[in-house]
């Protein structure tokens, strides 16, 4: 039997992960650190904010935008290890901080928005 390699899965999480740091990041930025204090545009009231966000499919889609956003990271971070600094010879160490912090994070995203 061959051994399968998971770069496929995380090429696909890569790519992902960019998609929604490109698309939907920048938007969250611009409205809560740029329109709302502002005063561009009306901000909601805590309760309204506060009813979004105990919604379980606002927790959910957090939740992978968080995730996929940090293995877009950690993906990407292990190749500028690898190419950039050329650093292969510690790939199995690399391997386990980037894609276990990316692990932690994520987890760490659940216990933050699924507490709430």
């Amino acid at each position: 039997m061959t051994k399968r390699s998971p770069e496929p899965l995380l090429w696909l999480l890569f790519s992902a992960g960019g998609m929604a740091a490109a698309l939907l990041v920048p938007v969250l930025l611009f409205l809560f650190g740029i329109a709302f204090p502002l005063g561009w545009l009306p901000a909601p009231e805590h309760a309204h904010l506060l009813s979004v966000l105990r919604h379980p499919v606002t927790k959910v889609i957090l939740f992978g935008l968080c995730v996929l956003c940090l293995f877009h990271w950690a993906h990407r971070f292990r190749y500028t290890l690898y190419d950039g600094l050329q650093l292969k010879r510690l790939s199995k160490l690399i391997n386990v901080l980037c894609y276990g912090g990316a692990v932690l994070g994520s987890a760490a995203a659940g216990c933050v928005l699924f507490r709430v």
